[in-house]
């Protein structure tokens, strides 16, 4: 796994706030999507604290940060060309998790819209069966009254016409017999009863024609309220299904730009496979060089020699000349000053290995990755002879410094995908005196300074040498 250097971690954030200077404007895109997509909140548990949600955001945003890293490294060593397919794949696998998950929100909206209009259209259409029900009840109550009233009317006129105090008199005068006269009273009395009665239902339909009229009145004055309600959640729920269609076209776009690019890379394999070929050849055929170069030294350093008073260290600084401030000394036991100017040292990938982004295997990764800006000042880390300053295929144009020997090892370093040098062959140099220009030429992505050490005649972790760990 990828270690980070402290140097690293502080300046993170800066990272991201200000993406380095030549790569290609996919990379951009590609954080800003992976960074939206980490901070974009999600549909949340049920009882989720705010705690909750805030820690969750950040791991999001610390996994953006991370993708981002690893993206920035997988191309750094590709051409262009194929820099670019892997950014464009890239891109849209970003965009994906956030388009699902866009379509997921409109999905669950448009559910709770259609859910809420069916709940203003179940009111309304209640609402409007209670006023039909009441309409009915108060004209069937209105009918029933005209009936009782007919009939209290006609029990009132047979009273009046009869009169109430001699009912009796007559019955007992015309009864025939003592049945007779019984069945006279109870008719009678049966008669005062069915009047009673009368008024009782009379009285009660008047208070039931009451309470209904003011109960349509209620109802009749919300069925506005009703339908209105009723019409904007139905334009709601047609808004919210719109914005569903159109999320899912979006998904649809995305998978097949997806499909698109994959297949794309999928065809560039063979340019990737060429291209690795020949950076294998170009670093067998320069290993192979700078071991013997290193053989030689340490064997010459090994034999006998006349001794000779010790000449003083060339300066630290290269002073006007060297066309920009010296690097500082580094401390004891570190071998190399920075060889950039940018302050502090910014590794954006380390020494190890590396997966290829589209052969899928791993391969050393032979040198340090550290942060420049096109046409960035470059220096020596360290006195040394210029060995070579010359384009060597895959590394651009290339810097290499032979230090000599160091507790009887063969030291050099080389920078590499330099826009331009300013040193040649066999030239003395001091630390901190310019050598070049960083940039982007060779197999490479972005500009920036691939940094390479070699200890005894084979590629060692520069970061140790330059105080990174």
């Amino acid at each position: 796994m990828r270690s980070k250097v402290a140097s690293v971690r502080r300046s993170t954030w800066w990272t991201l706030g200000r993406p380095r200077a030549g790569w290609p404007g996919g990379l951009a895109v590609a954080l800003v999507l992976l960074l939206v997509t980490a901070l974009a909140p999600g549909v949340a548990a049920e009882g989720d604290t705010l705690d909750d949600k805030q820690r969750a955001a950040q791991q999001r945003a610390t996994d953006a940060r991370r993708q981002y890293e690893l993206l920035q490294e997988s191309v750094e060593d590709l051409s262009a060309d194929l820099a670019q397919a892997v950014l464009t794949l890239k891109e849209s696998e970003a965009q994906l998790p956030a388009v699902q998950a866009a379509l997921e929100e409109a999905t669950r909206q448009a559910e709770s819209a259609q859910r809420q209009a069916a709940v203003a259209r179940a009111k309304l259409q209640d609402a409007t069966d209670l006023r039909s029900s009441l309409q009915v009840q108060i004209a069937q109550d209105s009918t029933r009254q005209s009936e009782v009233r007919a009939t209290v009317a006609q029990l009132a006129r047979d009273a009046y016409r009869g009169g109430r105090q001699s009912v009796t008199l007559e019955i007992a005068i015309g009864a025939t017999s003592v049945d007779d006269y019984i069945d006279q009273s109870e008719s009678a009395a049966t008669a005062q009863r069915l009047q009673a009665r009368s008024m009782t239902e009379l009285a009660e339909l008047q208070a039931s024609a009451r309470n209904s009229g003011t109960r349509l009145e209620a109802v009749v004055g919300t069925l506005s309220e009703l339908e209105t309600a009723a019409a904007e959640q139905e334009q709601v729920a047609a808004a919210a299904m719109e914005a569903q269609r159109e999320k899912s076209e979006a998904l649809t776009r995305v998978i097949a730009d997806q499909t698109a690019a994959a297949e794309r890379l999928e065809s560039m394999k063979g340019q990737a496979e060429a291209e690795q070929a020949e950076t294998d050849a170009i670093r067998a055929a320069a290993e192979a060089e700078i071991a013997q170069i290193a053989a030689q030294e340490e064997a010459a350093a090994k034999s006998p020699r006349p001794s000779t008073p010790s000449q003083p260290a060339p300066p630290g600084g290269a002073g006007p000349a060297s066309g920009g401030p010296a690097a500082p000394r580094p401390d004891t036991g570190i071998l190399f000053s920075n060889p950039t100017s940018i302050e502090p040292m910014y590794v954006t990938s380390n020494y190890g290995m590396r997966l290829h982004p589209i052969l899928g295997y791993y391969r050393l990764h032979a040198g340090i990755d550290l942060r420049t800006y096109c046409n960035t000042p470059l220096y020596a880390p360290r006195d040394g002879t210029v060995q070579w300053s010359e384009w060597r295929n895959g590394f651009g144009n290339q810097v290499m410094l032979n230090y000599g020997t160091v507790d009887g090892q063969s030291l050099m370093s080389s920078s590499n995908h330099l826009t331009r040098s300013v040193v040649s062959r066999g030239q003395q140099v001091s630390r901190g005196q310019l050598i070049g220009y960083s940039g982007n030429t060779g197999l490479s992505g972005a500009c920036h300074l691939h940094f390479e050490a070699y200890l005894g005649g084979k590629t060692v972790d520069p970061a140790p040498l330059l105080g990174l760990r």
